[in-house]
């Protein structure tokens, strides 16, 4: 069983930023992948440990201000700083891992994965960046929620980016477990997880709706081979529109998954074999 190593690099900022890696003994591909708002790369360990011992070297970083990241929770100054942190991390993915010295045409596969609301995050990623990955996985996406801001409080976030107003607490709206998961178990896990984020500076909300414009502006150059994989009885994202803000992306070759009774977290749904069964699958396809 491949367990994971805590690790820490330092963004360009100079951030200590800390992340989990899971290291096959002979990869055959890298996985940079991105968790939700409230969530932290603790939670997502059965996948992690499957896509590595399927041979999948996976970094796992806990975003800025989350999980095991006690500095300034919450926070983000905007959204090329969180683009900008992954981006430190794929370099040192790669300068790791590496078939040989001749450059790029000699590094691993990279898929960026985005968990939920790590979804726009990735998509950005896909969109500014395309030479620098090879795959896009998104799971149960972020792109668009069920649960978003009244009017008036975006007027409050246009007024917080105008007068940098930008260390002002705002409750996460998912302080019920059910929204995630059907199994107790994990609604448990949830609820007393220490390391869950569960309040958010208004820097950070703006960072994540500038996050939002990008990858709508970058998508047609999304042209990376996409997998979308849905839970079925989400309530926290609205399943079709997204399924339609992807269909509009650049690629020609989208993949999508629908998981019959599944809510958001497919982690912690029964199913879940099946679901990184096609996982694992997708991304061994050449």
């Amino acid at each position: 069983m491949i367990e994971p190593s805590i690790r820490e690099y330092i963004a360009s900022d100079g951030y200590r930023l800390k992340f989990r890696h899971w290291a096959p003994e002979n990869p055959r591909g890298i996985v940079i992948a991105l968790h939700g708002i409230q969530s932290h790369s603790g939670w997502y360990e059965y996948s992690s440990r499957r896509l590595a011992e399927a041979g999948f070297a996976v970094y796992f970083p806990d975003r800025r201000g989350s999980g095991l990241n006690g500095l300034q929770r919450g926070h983000a100054t905007h959204a090329m700083r969180l683009v900008n942190d992954v981006r430190s991390l794929r370099q040192l993915a790669v300068n790791e891992i590496s078939c040989g010295t001749s450059g790029a045409s000699s590094r691993l596969p990279i898929t960026v994965l985005g968990i939920s609301w790590g979804g726009k995050l990735a998509a950005a990623l896909a969109g500014m960046f395309p030479a620098e990955f090879d795959r896009l996985g998104l799971l149960y996406p972020g792109l668009i929620a069920k649960i978003g801001p009244t009017w008036s409080q975006i007027l409050r976030l246009n007024l917080a980016r105008t007068f940098e107003i930008v260390k002002r607490h705002i409750p996460i709206p998912l302080d019920d477990p059910a929204l995630f998961t059907q199994v107790p178990e994990w609604q448990s896990f949830i609820a007393n997880d220490p390391l869950a984020l569960h309040t958010i500076t208004s820097s950070f909300l703006n960072a994540g709706r500038e996050l939002d414009r990008l990858w709508k502006i970058y998508r047609l150059q999304i042209q990376l081979p996409t997998l979308l994989m849905l839970a079925e009885n989400d309530a926290i994202i609205e399943n079709t529109a997204v399924r339609h803000q992807v269909s509009q992306l650049g690629t020609h070759q989208l993949t999508v998954k629908v998981y019959p009774g599944a809510r958001h977290t497919l982690e912690f749904e029964p199913n879940r074999d099946v679901v990184f069964d096609d996982l694992i699958s997708w991304l061994s396809t050449p």
